[in-house]
């Protein structure tokens, strides 16, 4: 499998968590106050964001690239980070994680099926609609903490969205050209159904927010666009997401 360029990637990496430390953390003492249903969201993703990332760096070292799992177990630190700020903010506001959600085992378990391909196709269903609530929190979230927070967490997934579909790029190389875009619309219509069940289930949130349902569900369908082209076209970098 062509995987240039990783090295590029594992340096990118190192270079955010260089600015990371040096930035320090938010001020988790100012606190954060927000409405019940924003903070039922905000656990959700907690959960969402909390893994030790132990199968898919199997599956990349499978994939017998060094370079490729270098960047791959940076790129699980930055989720795991994710994770942690998200904690940081709901202790912030007095509340509890969760031990865990239904949709984030439905994930895990759809990720795990097969190879490495179906793992990245599956995680960029969840990336491309983190992208879209934690735009929301940073913009709707009337809490400087949470935005604060929000922002941070926008930022890296802005990098990981490209990240991974430099890599689908060249998964996709190795499919027979007639199933490429047959796979993408299918991972596009998984992404719709996705995308209904966040909006369905976090509607109250992300009205709090200043996004409704339908508005949610179409922003994440357009920034779609982009991530098919980057992974059928030869130059494996998606259209920029509104900030």
């Amino acid at each position: 499998m062509r995987t240039g360029g990783h090295a590029d990637w594992t340096r990118r990496f190192e270079e955010e968590s260089e600015r990371r430390r040096a930035q320090g953390d938010p001020d988790w003492a100012r606190g954060a106050t927000l409405h019940h249903a924003v903070w039922a969201g905000i656990q959700r993703f907690q959960v969402g964001e909390d893994g030790d990332g132990t199968n898919l760096i199997a599956k990349a070292e499978a994939a017998g690239n060094p370079e490729y799992t270098g960047a791959v177990r940076l790129f699980v630190a930055e989720e795991q980070n994710h994770a942690r700020l998200l904690a940081g903010l709901l202790a912030a506001g007095g509340m509890p994680t969760l031990a865990g959600h239904w949709s984030d085992k439905v994930f895990v378990r759809f990720r795990r099926l097969l190879g490495l391909r179906t793992e990245l196709l599956v995680l960029m269903i969840a990336e491309v609609v983190a992208l879209r609530y934690y735009r929301a929190l940073r913009d709707g979230a009337d809490d400087a903490l949470a935005s604060d927070v929000a922002g941070r967490i926008l930022a890296d997934e802005e990098r990981h969205v490209p990240f991974h579909c430099a890599r689908l790029h060249a998964s996709f190389l190795e499919l027979p050209r007639p199933a490429r875009r047959p796979v993408t619309a299918l991972w596009q219509l998984l992404l719709l159904a996705v995308a209904l069940v966040v909006a369905a289930d976090h509607g109250a949130g992300l009205r709090r927010l200043g996004v409704g349902r339908l508005r949610f569900v179409a922003d994440v369908m357009a920034s779609s666009k982009g991530v098919v082209k980057a992974v059928l076209t030869a130059a494996p970098r998606p259209a920029p997401v509104p900030r």
